[in-house]
């Protein structure tokens, strides 16, 4: 079981904007996962709640990702900034994906880099 955190590289955003921005993920895809499958949620949290950084080149590789995620069933949280300080107003940043089984999350996710 674990979740993962897809950051879009190209919008250069500075560390502490990154922590933000998966914050928001991870709070928003726990939330859904509470409601829908509260089952799926203990076990992850059984397993100490496994959360891995990755990183995407572009917006069109998140919404691939977000597209093959939801296909299988997968939990997922697309995070858009409101444009506030670093990025502009309605940009995506940030896909949660999971919590979930490792693997299946990996055969979304599993060709990316780590953050």
């Amino acid at each position: 079981m674990k979740m993962v955190l897809v950051v879009r590289n190209d919008l250069k955003m500075g560390k502490g904007k990154v922590a933000a921005q998966c914050s928001h993920a991870a709070v928003s895809a726990y939330k859904q996962v509470q409601r829908r499958k509260p089952d799926l949620l203990k076990q992850w949290e059984y397993c100490g709640q496994p959360k891995v950084v990755l990183k995407a080149p572009d917006e069109d590789t998140l919404i691939d990702l977000l597209s093959r995620a939801k296909e299988i069933g997968l939990p997922v949280s697309l995070i858009q900034d409101a444009g506030r300080t670093q990025i502009a107003p309605g940009s995506r940043t940030v896909l949660g994906i999971g919590p979930g089984p490792a693997d299946l999350i990996d055969s979304v996710s599993g060709d990316l880099k780590l953050y």
